[in-house]
């Protein structure tokens, strides 16, 4: 299996950050991961190591905090582990997992590498870096133990993988719609100027971003909903909404689809 790969370093604000990117065939994925005022958050990928130990050894941080347990964001813990002697935060509802073997499908593997166990501790509800207090958001949806951080000091806001796409078209099986709506809901009350998604990178006015794909989901919802109860079923449903098919679907044997998008919707409110 031939992959391409690549990074690239920046800095935006006052925040730090690498880029490590894979490409298969027309399959293209991402990853960031993010530094300032002394907190590593994510770690990236296993199969981009080499990118992101290099970003990791030049890191100055004394702590590192994780939005979620998905092997893109935590593959290099397990050396952070080994050669750092710095805190690790993850929500506790996953830790245990990460101390194991990787257990995901293998073509997840090729891309992202097999995530080799760490140890971590768990998630506080807010946290001090060198300058600044953050608060940690519960903000499941994406993950169940996904949470987003938002600098008090600065509102700076880093979402994981709760935006991704302003238009989401297809979601990995365990997602769930109404969570994430719910977690977007909760994170408009909050005070926050700039935006840092871990597949986008830094937002330009995040806020509307956040707010359109709130608006998006919820009239996907809505339509999903209203075609269930004219009696058409998820694969009809999902063939009016979604009519498109993405390589991702074959690619992952399923386990992205867009019929997660409606089986959620219509899970959650039965």
């Amino acid at each position: 299996m031939f992959l391409k790969k690549n990074s690239t370093l920046g800095e935006k604000n006052g925040v730090s950050y690498i880029n490590g990117q894979i490409k298969f065939q027309s399959i293209s994925l991402n990853v960031y991961c993010y530094l300032v005022d002394g907190v590593l958050i994510d770690t990236g990928a296993q199969s981009l190591h080499k990118h992101f130990e290099s970003f990791i050894d030049k890191s100055d941080f004394d702590q590192v905090i994780i939005t979620h347990y998905h092997e893109d964001h935590t593959g290099c813990a397990a050396y952070i582990e080994k050669t750092k002697n710095v805190p690790i935060y993850l929500s506790e509802k996953t830790i245990n997992y990460c101390t194991k073997k990787a257990d995901y499908p293998l073509y997840r593997k090729l891309f992202w590498g097999k995530r080799k166990p760490f140890h971590a501790n768990p998630m506080p509800k807010n946290f001090t870096s060198k300058n600044a207090k953050w608060d940690i958001i519960d903000t499941p949806g994406h993950s169940f133990d996904h949470n987003a951080f938002l600098n008090r000091d600065t509102g700076q806001l880093f979402t994981g993988d709760l935006f991704v796409s302003e238009r989401t078209k297809v979601v990995l099986a365990e997602e769930n719609i109404p969570k994430i709506i719910r977690s977007l809901e909760q994170l408009l009350l909050y005070d926050f100027q700039d935006v840092f998604c871990s597949h986008v990178g830094f937002m330009n006015d995040g806020r509307s971003a956040l707010e359109r794909k709130l608006t998006y989901l919820k009239s996907i919802q809505h339509d999903v909903l209203t075609l269930f109860r004219e009696g058409n079923t998820i694969e009809v449903i999902c063939k009016k909404l979604f009519p498109k098919k993405y390589p991702i679907i074959k690619f992952s044997s399923g386990e992205w689809d867009s019929l997660h998008i409606i089986a959620s919707i219509i899970n959650e409110n039965n």
